[in-house]
């Protein structure tokens, strides 16, 4: 009986130090009202103390305000949480400041709401849930949303250089970037010193998923080609 105890009491220790640390601290929860919505992944929350705080949603790319669907993605969010108490998972805090993270309203997961009702991708770089990938998909063949345009183009290639041009949709299927390009008619360059334009360095970072020319991670290829992004 007390060689039972011994080696039951170290694993129910273990375990609730687990939960302990797997729970989200308080610190990395917020709460309070959404006082504005300004695009499809962001919003600016009112919390304790009448402070406003800009929420970026988390693992998801809405459509640019001026881009195709992309005040319709607006409208989806607000209608999912303007006026309305929510609570942040934290998870960053984002180069301009805003608290990156996934919002909950009424037990709903909007982020990954807005992917299924195809008002957001899913944000490639910044991706760490493979399930919202097949939500993405599920709303492709649906036809949801901007999936219903026959060729959408990604918010972060409108962003950079393709505002007067599209995307073929196998770059928006692709999954996270790997290190070399996937796309069967992209060429064997690597590096950005083998570019000679910004416009190619770009198609080879959008379509060909070659992660590498952006290593700063501010979506603009070939910082020497093309310059620094926003």
């Amino acid at each position: 009986m007390k060689r039972i105890k011994i080696s039951i009491y170290p694993a129910f220790f273990a375990f609730v130090l687990f939960l302990y640390a797997s729970w989200p601290c308080a610190a990395d929860i917020l709460e309070g009202r959404v006082v504005g919505v300004h695009d499809g992944d962001t919003v600016t929350l009112l919390v304790a103390g009448r402070q406003q705080v800009k929420i970026r949603l988390a693992q998801i790319d809405a459509p640019e305000s001026n881009q195709a669907f992309g005040q319709r993605s607006r409208q989806s969010l607000s209608d999912m949480v303007f006026n309305k108490t929510i609570r942040v998972e934290k998870e960053t805090i984002d180069k301009y400041g805003r608290t990156v993270g996934t919002i909950f309203v009424d037990g709903l997961d909007a982020n990954r709401e807005q992917i299924k009702r195809g008002m957001a991708w899913t944000y490639r770089k910044y991706l760490h849930d493979p399930s919202l990938s097949q939500v993405e998909e599920k709303a492709r063949l649906a036809k949801a949303g901007l999936w219903s345009d026959p060729n959408p183009m990604p918010p972060w290639a409108y962003r950079h250089g393709g505002k007067n041009g599209s995307v073929p949709n196998q770059v928006a299927l692709k999954a996270e970037p790997t290190s070399t390009p996937v796309n069967s008619s992209c060429g064997s360059k690597r590096y950005c010193r083998e570019m000679v334009s910004c416009e190619e360095a770009k198609l080879y970072l959008t379509q060909c998923g070659l992660s590498r020319l952006d290593k700063d991670g501010d979506e603009v290829p070939c910082e020497s080609l093309c310059g620094h992004g926003k």
